[in-house]
C-alpha cells in the first residue's frame, strides 16, 4: 500500500486570467506534518482550498489515496479544515459547537457524547463542555475548533495560519502542542503559515512558494542549510546573499577573495549568487581573518549580538555571542561548509 495519501499533479489556478498557482505538483505522506510556507499572494491558501474541495483546479489532478477526487465536494472528503477565524459558534458552548458536525451527520446522542468527550481529552479541554467560547482564551478557542475538526475523524487536517490571532509567546507554546498532538494522533496535518520560525519548529516538510510556483521542498533542516535560490535562503531566517564566481570545482570567489567551499558542478568562471548565513562567520583578530573589516553597528538580541561588519565593500550580517565594539577592526573567517553555491537567477 502506498504511504502517499495526498497528490497534487500539475495544479495550475486561474483567477479572471490572473495565475494563482502554476503547475504544481506536490506528493504528502500518511502520518506527515507538511507546512506549505511563503509571503502573501504565494498560492499556499489556495493550495489549501483545492485540497479541501473549496476551489477546483482550473488544471491538473487531486488525488486521495490514489483516487481522482476533483469532482468530490468537500463534505465528501476525509479532510476537515482549521481557519484563521476559528469561525465557532459564540451561541452554542463548547460541547455543542464540537458536537455540531455529528448531530448534523445523524449520530445518536450516546455516540456524540463519547466522541466529543474523548476529542476534548485530546486537546486538554476536559471539564470544559458548558463553557461559553467567549469565556474562553485565543488559545483555547482555537483547540475548540481543532477539536470541531477531529471529532469527524478526518485522515487529513488542514490548517490555515490557526495561529496568526494569538500573542507571540502563546503562539510558540501552541506550535509545540499542535506538534505534539499531530504526533499522538497520528493523521496528516497540512499547515499555511508565512512565519519561518513556525514551519521550522512544527514540520517534517516544508514547501516553500513564491508566485504560486514551488521553490523548494525539503524537512526544516535541508531548507536551511541548503536553500535552492536566493529567494529560499532570503525568505528562510537571515542570510548574507552575495554575488560570486565559481572558479572551479570547490573554489568561489566573493567579497575580493577566494574560498574553498563544497560545491562543484557549476562549471568554471560561472557567476553564483553565494548565501552565508549570520551565525556561521567568524569574527577573529584582523591579522588573523579571510576578510578584513570594520564593526558598524551593535544590536543585542537577547540570545546573540546582530553586527553589521563592513569588509572588502560588503556589508556582513554577523551574530554572534561575543560582541565586538562599534568601530573595531576586525577579521572574518567563514568555513567551506558555511558557504553554500547557488544558480545565480536573471530577473526577467
Amino acid at each position: 500500500m502506498s504511504e502517499n495519501i495526498i497528490e497534487l499533479i500539475n495544479i495550475s489556478k486561474d483567477y479572471d486570467g490572473a495565475e494563482a498557482l502554476k503547475d504544481v505538483s506536490l506528493t504528502i505522506k500518511k502520518n506527515e506534518f507538511v507546512t506549505l510556507l511563503g509571503p502573501s499572494g504565494c498560492g499556499k491558501t489556495t493550495t489549501l482550498r483545492i485540497i479541501a474541495g473549496f476551489e477546483n483546479p482550473t488544471e491538473g489532478t487531486i488525488l486521495f489515496e490514489g483516487q481522482n477526487i476533483n469532482s468530490l465536494p468537500p463534505y465528501k472528503r476525509k479532510v476537515n479544515t482549521v481557519f484563521q477565524r476559528y469561525a465557532l459558534f459564540t451561541h452554542m458552548n463548547v460541547f455543542e459547537n464540537v458536537a455540531f458536525g455529528l448531530r448534523i451527520k445523524k449520530f445518536d446522542n450516546k455516540t456524540i457524547k463519547e466522541k466529543v468527550s474523548n476529542v476534548l481529552h485530546m486537546v486538554n479541554l476536559s471539564g470544559y463542555e458548558k463553557r461559553s467560547v467567549d469565556s474562553l482564551s485565543g488559545g483555547q478557542q482555537q483547540r475548540v475548533a481543532i477539536a470541531r475538526a477531529l471529532v469527524n475523524e478526518p485522515q487529513v487536517l488542514l490548517l490555515d495560519e490557526p495561529l496568526a490571532a494569538l500573542d507571540l509567546k502563546l503562539r510558540k507554546e501552541m506550535q509545540i502542542e499542535l506538534k505534539q498532538m499531530q504526533k499522538r494522533l497520528g493523521i496528516t496535518f497540512v499547515y499555511v503559515t508565512h512565519d519561518q520560525e513556525e514551519a521550522l519548529t512544527m514540520s517534517d516538510t516544508i514547501v516553500v512558494m513564491r508566485d504560486g510556483s514551488i521553490q523548494q521542498i525539503g524537512t526544516p533542516v535541508e531548507i536551511y542549510n541548503e536553500p535552492k535560490n536566493a529567494f529560499v535562503a532570503d525568505f528562510i531566517g537571515e542570510s548574507n546573499i552575495i554575488d560570486g564566481t565559481m572558479l572551479r570545482d570547490y573554489l568561489v570567489r566573493f567579497a575580493g577573495h577566494d574560498f574553498e567551499c563544497v560545491d562543484k558542478g557549476f562549471g568554471e568562471n560561472k557567476e553564483v549568487d553565494v548565501v552565508v548565513r549570520p551565525e556561521d562567520i567568524k569574527i577573529t583578530r584582523e591579522e588573523d581573518g579571510m576578510l578584513k573589516g570594520v564593526i558598524k553597528s551593535v544590536t543585542f538580541k537577547g540570545v546573540h549580538y546582530e553586527m553589521i561588519a563592513e569588509a572588502n565593500g560588503v556589508q556582513w550580517i554577523i551574530h554572534s555571542t561575543a560582541m565586538s565594539p562599534v568601530d573595531s577592526r576586525v577579521g572574518l573567517c567563514i568555513h567551506p561548509n558555511d558557504i553554500q553555491i547557488m544558480e545565480k537567477v536573471v530577473s526577467e
